[in-house]
């Protein structure tokens, strides 16, 4: 029998499957209500099973559970063509994943040996990196950056409540496929600017 883990991350996974369809081309050009009919199918036919097992128990064999961050983003992706999302905007998008970035650069390499420091151990509770993560949520909700204090808090409720089978938070807030994104755009808004800088100076 499933327990509450397995059924939020096959829900998960399906969620995933579901937003890559907008990555579709011409998606766009489809109306709202067979757009909405495309996402629904494309659900429900991840949950269903096949072999004994649904199609997304499959992909969560290779993709593991997902954090909270990346589910925020996936379902702000499903949800914007009918209620819009923060992440719409690039400036907001990128204000979410520099610092997940960041953390990525010195969490993966510290973690597996590079320095003596291994800053994975605060997931398993330390105070002080709580009350540093409640901190940076408050500081971006004043800043009207709703959706990294979302992603924060309920990262931190979902340990808390012990959602996921891991007891670390950091598996809350990042995951591997996250981590790949932000580095990616990133780079590529990082590229982007250098190159704008270059034509500039040719000018």
């Amino acid at each position: 029998m499933l327990n509450f883990t397995d059924l939020t991350g096959l829900a998960s996974v399906a969620s995933a499957t579901a937003a890559s369809l907008l990555l579709l081309p011409g998606i766009v050009r489809l109306t709202k209500p067979r757009l909405a009919l495309l996402l629904g199918a494309m659900f429900v036919l991840m949950l269903i099973p096949f072999s004994g097992m649904p199609l997304a128990a499959y992909v969560r064999g290779v993709t593991g559970d997902l954090s909270i961050t990346t589910l925020a983003l996936i379902w702000c992706a499903l949800s914007r063509p009918w209620f819009g999302c923060g992440t719409a905007d690039a400036k907001t998008r990128r204000a979410l994943l520099m610092p997940i970035a960041l953390a990525v650069l010195a969490l993966y390499p510290m973690a597996l040996g590079v320095s003596a420091f291994d800053p994975y151990r605060l997931g398993y509770g330390d105070p002080l990196f709580v009350a540093a993560l409640l901190l940076v949520a408050l500081a971006a909700w004043i800043r009207k950056y709703y959706l990294i204090a979302s992603c924060i808090a309920f990262a931190t409720l979902a340990w808390t409540a012990g959602w996921y089978e891991s007891d670390n938070l950091w598996d809350y807030l990042l995951d591997p496929w996250i981590a790949i994104y932000a580095l990616f755009v990133i780079a590529r808004h990082g590229a982007g600017v250098f190159m704008q800088r270059g034509e500039t100076h040719e000018k």
